[in-house]
């Protein structure tokens, strides 16, 4: 059994060779209009966002002013701008949502709502093109002023993917004819003579570039090509840093940096450049990227983004999962630009990415009944984390109903006489190729089952190849077919040559789906003998609704037998991993185990029954279980423990042996008793077999100027005496330093013991942390 084939990414991709970066090379991707999806799971989806998560979008934009805001600043009704400035941007996502729901299947009465949202919208554009309610309500005289965070790029971004949507979708130009004069207006706006910037939240760049492919008008690309070429550029304006992507040009980039979704939109509009220019440069920087993020920065889910702090990233092998942020929106975004790295090479990798974001940690952001979404995608809980129908910053749900009813988009592509399968399910679509069209007709059972049969039809006798994915989770596989046959392992493809003299174009082609034991990349500090389970595209977790209350204390030894069963009645029909794991407790000073029954479900599904703990990363020896009564989290054997931990900071990093650069560095993980403030409280380090320490040093987190975190007012060590907790005796001339931008380092008389705390008393009226905590052991 391999070790994984999630992390054979992190082993082999260095040495897979590219295609060279030419616009010729380009695949098409068959519109999802084209594609008529017949198969259980996504027709369901398709469906369920159709009938309840176009409905929920829908009814909150109303309640919460969204829609509103539209008719106030088109003098159709009065009153105030209500919610945040970027809020424009959620009524254009269902509109982009509704759009794709009617391109599908026309609906009059979903039409006439949205052609009466689409009146609102045309009338709160001011008369040079200038749309944003909130700027036109709250704060005319700031127009363009506030790039960074003003958003106003980012909405207008939004409504012309929606405009495009619906014309396409409807034939109806008045959304266009808005969008169309709103980008005008940017253009007159923004320039190399003109105002010379960027967007602090890119969008703009690849809905421009759409808005160029839907009129042709090339004023649209090359303002795409102005703001991608601005950025980084500190010789031509102040730029934005890196959480904006905007500390280097782009094509001098190279690892991913900053906000998650930023990052996303701004690869989408690089690729979709590069795509069109042929600009080799701009495919370069992208390559490199994509082996970052993929390589050192993704969760197994395909989540992205660690960090709450700035909703991104941080270092490599920073991925804990209690405190994983993983947004919603970051998934979609690395879709998005997954699926545009695939048309750009037809390399089955950036496919088999986008594969693992749709069936793990995109899908996870909606409930199965379609009303209630995540906005975070943690990989282990406590029980607390649960969907919501509604967020203050509504983002995720809005980016949901307009990914979902597009994902027939996604099964196939096209160039001159070739085919290509992107993602597996049972449907029909006619392919356009260069000498005649190809009906195929694609029946499976996936993500269940690994057989797939699809039939190719030509039109007439002609010769054309279909290139069929074999996923890097796929280790081995089988196919009946008529004709030759290549298997191009570097891109991840079986080509079959069809010949016109070959009559009965049927293939079958089964991929083995095994269960599989993960491994994390060892540098990967939270999953240190820790195995996840994996069968096909489809990660697993365990919840406590189905393995008596508690699954935080189990452990699945190496040699634990996991089979795979269907359960029509479960979760609307999906298959779970059962078997048998150890239950561990404490007795005395002994850990004991018992073996007990567990059943895994997949990872999009949890958190749709009884809430209660969940986990993805199962711990494999008992040492690393954490038991009833001794929670935290265990590093490398040890267990970090605090009397409070900020939902968005984490324990994992405090002894990583990385540097801080400062006592407010937030470009690492922290920790914080955020938002304690003035209370005393305290971390542990607690460790299986008592150990013999003498000394300790604590880099303190202070946020002066940024938050209210604080130097301790004081602090002291204790350890852990039987069932008493002892101070430490410092040694002559040492004291409790609280210095900033250091470590703080205290030496005391050797004591042996199973647990140190560090205990604080925080000034009064603020909150504290700590960046680092190392211990020494005495000689």
């Amino acid at each position: 059994m391999r070790r994984l084939a999630f992390l054979r990414w992190l082993i082999t991709l260095a040495g897979v060779s590219m295609a060279p970066s030419l616009y010729a090379d380009n695949l098409t991707a068959l519109p999802f209009q084209k594609v008529h999806i017949k198969d259980d799971f996504w027709s369901k989806r398709i469906r369920t966002n159709r009938t309840a998560t176009i409905e929920a979008n829908l009814h909150q934009c109303e309640i919460t002013g969204r829609i509103r805001n539209f008719a106030i600043a088109g003098k159709l009704e009065e009153g105030k701008h209500k919610g945040l400035l970027f809020d424009d941007s959620d009524v254009y996502k269902v509109l982009e949502g509704i759009a794709y729901a009617l391109s599908s299947q026309r609906d009059p009465e979903l039409e006439k709502r949205a052609d009466a949202i689409i009146d609102k919208i045309a009338a709160a554009q001011q008369p040079d093109g200038y749309l944003n309610t909130y700027f036109t309500l709250v704060k005319p005289q700031e127009r363009w002023k506030d790039i960074r965070f003003g958003h106003e790029l980012y909405c207008a971004g939004h409504l012309i993917e929606a405009a495009v949507a619906y014309q396409q979708a409807t034939g109806k130009r008045k959304l266009l004819d808005v969008a169309i004069k709103l980008a005008d207006h940017i253009d007159r706006t923004f320039g190399p003579d003109k105002k010379v910037d960027t967007s602090g939240h890119e969008e703009i760049e690849l809905a421009l570039i759409k808005l160029y492919r839907a009129t042709k008008e090339k004023r649209y690309l090359k303002l795409a090509q102005f703001f991608l070429d601005v950025r980084g550029r500190k010789d031509k304006r102040k730029l934005f840093g890196e959480y904006a992507q905007d500390h280097k040009p782009v094509r001098q980039q190279s690892e991913v940096v900053g906000h998650a979704v930023r990052a996303m939109y701004l690869y989408c509009g690089m690729a979709d450049m590069a795509a069109i220019t042929g600009d080799k440069e701009l495919r370069t920087a992208l390559e490199k990227i994509w082996g970052d993020v993929v390589q050192r920065k993704m969760y197994v889910t395909g989540g992205i983004g660690p960090s709450a702090s700035n909703e991104g990233f941080t270092v490599p092998y920073d991925l804990p999962n209690d405190s994983a942020y993983c947004e919603t929106c970051a998934a979609i975004g690395m879709a998005l630009w997954n699926h545009r790295m695939f048309l750009m090479s037809g390399d089955g990798k950036y496919a088999d990415v986008l594969e693992r974001e749709v069936y793990n940690g995109l899908l996870s952001g909606v409930s199965l009944s379609g009303d209630r979404f995540f906005y975070v995608n943690p990989l282990a809980s406590r029980g607390q984390h649960h969907r919501v129908p509604w967020f203050g910053c509504s983002c995720c749900p809005t980016n949901i109903v307009r990914y979902i009813p597009g994902m027939g988009e996604r099964v196939y592509a096209y160039r001159d006489n070739d085919i290509w399968t992107v993602l597996y399910m049972s449907g029909t679509a006619t392919i356009p190729l260069k000498d005649g069209k190809v009906k195929l007709t694609q029946q499976t059972n996936y993500p269940w089952d690994g057989k797939i049969k699809i039939k190719a039809e030509p039109e007439k006798p002609f010769s054309f190849n279909l290139h069929l994915r074999i996923p890097a989770w796929c280790q081995s596989w089988r196919v009946t077919a008529n004709g030759s046959m290549d298997f191009d392992k570097s891109l991840g493809m079986l080509v079959l040559h069809r010949r016109p003299e070959k009559g009965g174009h049927e293939i079958e082609l089964e991929l083995d789906m095994p269960v599989e034991r993960v491994y994390a990349d060892p540098r990967v500090k939270a999953d240190v003998g820790r195995v996840a389970l994996q069968r096909g595209p489809i990660v697993y977790c365990l919840e406590g609704v189905d393995n008596g209350g508690s699954v935080r204390n189990l452990c699945l030894p190496k040699e634990a037998k996991l089979t795979a069963k269907f359960d029509k009645d479960l979760l609307g029909g999906v298959v779970t991993i059962q078997g048998e794991a150890l239950a561990v407790a404490r007795e005395g000073e002994k850990l004991a185990t018992k073996p007990i029954a567990f059943r895994a479900v997949p990872y999009f599904a949890w958190d749709n029954r009884a809430p209660g703990q969940m986990i993805v990363w199962l711990a494999e020896t008992p040492e690393c279980a954490e038991l009833p009564g001794e929670e935290g989290l265990v590093v490398k054997g040890v267990r970090i423990r605090a009397s409070h931990l900020n939902p968005t900071d984490t324990l994992e990093t405090l002894n990583d042996g990385e540097r801080p650069k400062s006592s407010k560095d937030h470009d690492i993980r922290r920790m914080t008793w955020w938002d304690h403030r003035g209370t005393v409280e305290w971390l542990s380090y607690r460790t299986a077999k008592p150990r013999k320490l003498s000394g300790a040093q604590v880099y303190w987190f202070d946020d002066t100027g940024l938050g209210a975190c604080r130097v301790p007012a004081e602090w002291r060590l204790l350890w852990l005496d039987g069932n008493e907790w002892k101070p430490v005796k410092l040694l002559k001339g040492e004291h409790y330093g609280t210095e900033l931008d250091q470590f703080n380092k205290v030496s005391f008389e050797p004591v042996t013991t199973r647990e140190l705390r560090l205990e604080v008393k925080l000034q009064p009226n603020y909150s504290g942390g700590v960046l680092k905590w190392r211990v020494t052991e005495a000689k």
